[in-house]
């Protein structure tokens, strides 16, 4: 559980994200570089975390960046278990309750047969995490990060956007909403309700 006031919590991780996805972008032409084209998703998020984790400037806003972070739930007892694999967490301290996740999801993946948009996984095997506090439980803001491999950011946009208003349990109070571009990279937000209660703002970013 969070200590403190959420919308302080809110606002730190808002600024946060912000100066962390700067790095991601900074990080990401030499990422791709190190890989073989259309990469699945877990070879390209391993090696941005491996990159951000050597990246002066991330340690200096963060305490640890984290690949395959398994947050902890707990029964009624006490009792903890493992709440599932968060792909890349941002660590705010040592606290492992207190931190930014960010579900990564492949988009415009380019098969033999043609393109697909791979938008309905992006909203119900990433988005749908945070919505039912399997991951950032009590946390007000989460990310996710769009890896758009053909570089078609326009199409993977309207794609996930139409995805996100077509399924109604992502229980959206409001967005998608555009936010400024950080270093290139475009990104918009969403608000959602959680079915015990409080809301999450999840920030996402397509980077291409």
């Amino acid at each position: 559980m969070l200590a403190g006031n959420s919308a302080s919590w809110g606002k730190r991780l808002i600024t946060l994200e912000e100066r962390f996805l700067n790095r991601v972008a900074v990080s990401w032409p030499e990422c791709m570089a190190l890989l073989e084209p259309q990469p699945e998703e877990d070879q390209i998020t391993m090696n941005l975390v491996s990159l951000l984790m050597k990246d002066q400037i991330v340690r200096q806003i963060c305490h640890y960046v984290e690949y395959q972070f398994e947050p902890f739930g707990y029964t009624i007892d006490g009792t903890a278990f493992s709440k599932g694999k968060i792909d890349m967490a941002v660590k705010l301290d040592q606290e492992r309750e207190w931190y930014l996740a960010y579900e990564c999801k492949r988009l415009n993946v380019v098969y033999g047969t043609g393109r697909q948009s791979l938008a309905t996984p992006y909203v119900k095997e990433g988005m749908a995490r945070y919505i039912t506090e399997q991951y950032a439980e009590h946390m007000p803001v989460g990310g996710m990060l769009g890896y758009v491999l053909d570089a078609d950011i326009v199409f993977a946009s309207k794609r996930v956007t139409a995805a996100i208003t077509k399924h109604g349990a992502m229980n959206l109070l409001s967005g998608p909403s555009a936010l400024s571009a950080v270093n290139g990279v475009r990104r918009f937000t969403t608000t959602h309700s959680r079915p015990h209660g409080g809301n999450i703002e999840l920030r996402h970013a397509f980077v291409a």
